[in-house]
Formats: C-alpha cells, sequence, structure tokens
C-alpha cells in the first residue's frame, strides 16, 4: 500500500518512521511518502491561502497549488482523503475499507478548509472520502491522518506479528469495547486479577471477557449496543422527553390487556398521567423503537442502591405482540444495565402467564420470598 500525505507542515509525519509503522515500511509492506503543498505554489512567498468570499473570519486555502499535486500523485485506482471535521465519522469499519485500497493520498487541510472546488474536481476523476475523527475542531488535518493511518495499516496483511490480536480489540467483530486486561504480578497495589482469569478454564474465560466487553460498553458507549430489531432495521434509541405522550399511550393500551388478563384495574401503569411519564422519564433508562415514525415498543431500567438493575415497562405495540419483541427489548435492557448492577429485578401480574413464559425462558426465576406489589410476582436473575 502507498500512503501519500500533502501538507504545510512536512514534519508533523516524522512518527511515520516509529514502531511498527516504520517496520512496516523497513519490510515493503507499506510506503510513506509527505509532499509539502508549498512546492507547487509559483509566488515569492509561497501562498497557499487568501480571504474567502462572502467575507467572514479565518483564511482559505488556494485551488492552485491543490490542484497541481493532486495530478501529479492521483490515478487510477487512488482514494484521496480529505481530513475534515465536517466529513463522514471515523469508525472501525471505515478503516477496514480503506485497509482494501492500494493507495491513499491524504489532503491535509489548514486554516478554514480547502476551496470546495478541489474536493469538487477531484471527485470527477476517482474515489473521494471527506472524513471526520470527531465532533471537535483541530488546527489542521495531520493529526487526523496519522490517526487514521495507524488505524488503518495495522490491518494489512503481515503488519501485525499475531493477527488474533486485530480479532479481539475494542470495535472488532461484533462491535463491542474490549475487556480489561491484565498481566503479572497477580497482585499489585492490593489489587488482584480476577480469579477466573486464572482458573485456566478456556471456556469460562471466554464467557467472563464477553460479559465485560457487554458491560464496558453499555457503561461508556451504549450507542454500539444498538441492535436492529425489526425486520427494516430499526434501532432501539434512548428515549427522549418528546416521547412522552406516544410512551403514554402505548403504556395505556398494554396495560388494558394487563388488566384484563389479572382482572384487575388496580395497576398503576394504567392510572398514570402524562406528567407521570414525563417524571419518570427523567430517572429511568428509557429506550423506544420506533417503525415507520410510530413509536411501537419500549423498556425502561433503574439502579437500585442494592445494586440490583430495575428493568420495567416492557412495552410492544398489540400488534407486534408475539413477533419477539418484547424478548428484544429485554436482551437489550439487561445489556445497556451499568457495570455496577450485579443482578436483574422485574415484576410482572400473577395470571401474566405468556410474560412469565418470556422472562423464565431469558433466565429470570420466580422469587416467592421476595415482597412483591400487589396482584404481582418477582422474578430475578443474577448477573453472570
Amino acid at each position: 500500500m502507498i500512503l501519500d500525505y500533502v501538507t504545510i507542515f512536512p514534519d508533523f509525519f516524522a512518527p511515520l518512521d516509529l514502531s511498527l509503522a516504520g517496520k512496516a515500511a523497513d519490510k515493503g509492506l507499506v510506503e510513506f511518502r509527505v509532499h509539502d503543498l508549498r512546492t507547487h505554489t509559483h509566488d515569492r512567498h509561497h501562498r497557499v491561502d487568501d480571504t474567502p468570499y462572502g467575507g467572514g473570519a479565518g483564511m482559505v486555502m488556494k485551488p492552485e497549488p491543490w490542484g497541481e499535486v493532486l495530478d501529479e500523485l492521483t490515478g487510477p485506482g487512488t482514494t484521496i482523503v480529505f481530513t475534515t471535521p465536517s466529513g463522514e465519522p471515523f469508525d472501525q469499519r471505515l478503516a477496514e475499507e480503506l485497509a482494501t485500497r492500494e493507495h491513499l493520498v491524504f489532503a491535509c487541510g489548514r486554516y478554514e478548509g480547502i476551496d470546495q472546488r478541489v474536493i469538487d474536481h477531484a471527485r470527477e476523476h476517482g474515489e473521494v472520502r471527506e472524513i471526520s475523527l470527531g465532533d471537535y475542531v483541530l488546527n489542521g488535518g495531520e493529526v487526523a491522518a496519522l490517526a487514521i493511518t495507524e488505524a488503518v495499516v495495522r490491518l494489512i496483511p503481515g503488519f501485525m506479528g499475531n493477527a488474533e490480536s486485530l480479532v479481539e480489540e475494542s470495535h472488532a467483530e461484533g462491535g463491542l469495547l474490549e475487556y480489561p486486561v491484565y498481566t503479572k504480578p497477580p497482585e499489585w497495589r492490593g489489587h488482584e486479577v480476577p480469579a477466573v482469569l486464572r482458573s485456566g478454564d478456556h471456556a469460562k474465560v471466554a464467557a467472563w471477557r464477553h460479559d465485560q466487553a457487554v458491560r464496558r460498553t453499555a457503561a461508556r458507549r451504549p450507542d454500539l449496543l444498538h441492535p436492529s430489531v425489526l425486520d427494516d432495521g430499526s434501532p432501539i434509541v434512548r428515549a427522549v422527553a418528546g416521547d412522552a405522550p406516544e410512551l403514554l399511550v402505548l403504556q395505556r393500551a398494554c396495560w388494558v390487556q394487563e388488566a384484563l388478563a389479572n382482572d384487575s384495574l388496580d395497576i398503576p401503569a394504567l392510572h398514570e398521567s402524562y406528567d407521570d411519564v414525563v417524571a419518570w422519564l427523567r430517572v429511568w433508562d428509557t429506550w423506544v423503537v420506533r417503525r415507520a415514525g410510530r413509536l411501537v415498543g419500549a423498556v425502561r431500567g433503574r439502579l437500585e442502591d442494592d445494586g440490583a438493575w430495575d428493568i420495567g415497562r416492557i412495552m410492544v405495540a398489540p400488534d407486534l405482540q408475539g413477533s419477539g419483541l418484547g424478548r428484544v427489548l429485554l436482551d437489550h435492557i439487561q445489556a445497556v444495565a451499568p457495570e455496577r448492577a450485579t443482578s436483574y429485578v422485574l415484576f410482572t401480574g400473577v395470571a401474566s402467564e405468556r410474560n412469565q413464559r418470556m422472562y423464565k425462558k431469558a433466565g429470570f426465576r420466580l422469587r416467592g420470598d421476595l415482597t412483591a406489589p400487589p396482584g404481582a410476582v418477582v422474578l430475578t436473575k443474577r448477573r453472570a
């Protein structure tokens, strides 16, 4: 793979000679080439920028030097990467995609950016990707280009000494953050390595690592746990205050059925007002599902003082009940429980047999020894 970098600060790319990247270059796996944009200027001051049309603060990088250097560097099979805060978000999937390219050219902008005509012209002649590291602004594109480079070239076959490490790291297969890692000694400053990692039981180690990865992802990046839950790929997303009216309607529709199944109207959810729903949205971690704009499912969770993750209000629109959406919501709310949660608890109606069957299949057990609300039963499950 050949990687070209166009910049007005060539020294930024000295780190490419270091560590694994430098070794990969020495082995011929990659070739790094850095180009000073100012060498493609033709005035005595080597100007690469000018004032913006339309006015405003800052300066814009001129199209002429960029046109010259890109004409020189690009050809069939070239992908030009413009690093910009207004680009598509960079993630592991995009790194994997770029790792399949044979030639990348990084156009590192400065000031207010590169004249848009450069990007438009480049698109007429090849593949262009405008890429952002995240929702913040850097002084220039060089740091972003280095970060993208490191994420991409480490995926090239032969780059990593142990290819298995690519599978187990954060954002790899499965999309979870990586589990905590430990090395010798087994005890350090009062902190011990978890016993399961010293057990020699590979199955238990694998299960522990997966559970830790899920917990860490739920605590730090719950957005990565949004599974597609319906045939059309509708995601589970966090509820917002504006969902309250539809949540109230869905809640009443669901608990009318519960009232019929249990022959009782003494169900708190059935009597809540709009203001009540707004109030509990502020204190419960609530997730919803929409299909074609319609709110069709919801679930909520809250961490109790004893470490139990209290699961409640698993709601599925009446016309979708029996489709499996309720089980997906139940799985999701367990997955996003905080790292501190040690168990799960929920309750349902004494006569709500379908609900109880779903919870038991998911590993919950009836707890007759625990106090339940009137007309309800409590079910719990230990967190693995």
